[in-house]
């Protein structure tokens, strides 16, 4: 083989990575923002270059060959690295910066807080890219964040991971959701008993292992709500309890932000739930890189624009996060990494 057809540029490896994952020129061409011919092209010079045809067809579909199943991670590998070199600068710059970030939330964070975060990273870094990952229960947040196919991720777990780096966004108390026509919209609470026979709705966990607040409170007081409604979606819900008899547990900031829109009533929890915590994690991997501390302050500065101080709980003793959990960013240093 000869040097010239020996040298696969980034642009052909990205192509190959994407190509592998999609199987299709033409997922890959709109994932890639590029033609269907383009990307031909460059399928059969990565088929040159390897001395193998890659992909092939399969019924219906194509599929990767065995040379090329054996690509697929050193590919991923290769990518990472490129992305760490170009993008490493020693005095950081915004508005010069062409780097893609990458921001995991749940889709209640971004229904609150995205537009202006948008806005602000537009204004700041337009030569830039931004994109946000849901977060799911199939979707492994803390491999996303070593790898770096995640810069920071926004959450609210009661346990986050130890291992990664944590400063804290927001506290926000617990509330319910309810049409105004519910039966107990009129007189304004619940009690206890009301709320455990009532028909509750509820969005999946929004991670692999990681229970809630709500049912961690209720299982140690042996108590359980009834959910007879699951929607995939966090922003579903408040559509769903127009016309219903159900119940959303939820935080007050989510809960105010659609009673003022919808014909919704915002109701006191009827059990003490500790507060919710809201916080951003990030791996030891990027910790000390300038660009993506900037994105982490412009997510921290954004919302402690939109958001006002929560009131203080009736028992200030729930509110004492774990101890790795109390480490603000500005106090970490070498010796904080995990």
């Amino acid at each position: 083989m000869t040097q010239q057809r020996s040298v696969i540029d980034t642009y052909l490896l990205r192509v190959l990575h994407t190509l592998l994952a999609e199987c299709s020129v033409k997922r890959t061409a709109v994932k890639l923002d590029q033609s269907q011919p383009a990307i031909s092209v460059a399928l059969r010079k990565l088929r040159e270059l390897t001395d193998d045809p890659l992909l092939v067809r399969g019924k219906g579909r194509l599929i990767p060959t065995e040379y090329a199943l054996r690509l697929i991670e050193p590919t991923r590998i290769a990518l990472r690295e490129i992305e760490r070199i170009r993008v490493q600068q020693r005095d950081f710059d915004p508005a010069t910066s062409v780097r893609c970030f990458r921001i995991g939330c749940p889709d209640y964070v971004n229904v609150l807080f995205m537009p202006t975060i948008i806005e602000r990273f537009r204004k700041a870094a337009p030569r830039a890219t931004l994109e946000f990952q849901s977060l799911g229960p199939s979707f492994d947040y803390e491999q996303a964040l070593e790898e770096g196919t995640l810069d920071v991720v926004i959450g609210n777990w009661p346990e986050p991971p130890e291992q990664l780096h944590l400063s804290n966004l927001f506290v926000d108390q617990v509330v319910c959701l309810v049409s105004n026509t519910h039966r107990h919209a009129k007189s304004g609470y619940l009690t206890l008993e009301q709320y455990l026979s009532a028909s509750h709705v509820a969005p999946p966990a929004d991670s692999v292992g990681q229970r809630g607040t709500i049912d961690i409170r209720l299982s140690r007081e042996r108590m359980k709500r009834h959910v007879v409604v699951t929607l995939p979606y966090f922003t579903l819900v408040p559509y769903a309890l127009i016309q219903s008899d159900l119940i959303f547990t939820t935080t007050r900031i989510f809960a105010d932000h659609f009673a003022k829109a919808m014909p919704l009533a915002v109701l006191p929890a009827p059990l003490d739930f500790p507060p919710m915590r809201y916080y951003q994690l990030w791996h030891e991997r990027c910790h000390y890189s300038d660009d993506v501390r900037w994105l982490r302050n412009l997510v921290s500065d954004t919302v402690s624009m939109l958001i006002k101080p929560p009131a203080q709980p009736r028992d200030t003793r729930e509110c004492v996060p774990p101890a790795h959990a109390r480490v603000h960013e500005t106090a970490l240093k070498p010796s904080a990494a995990r």
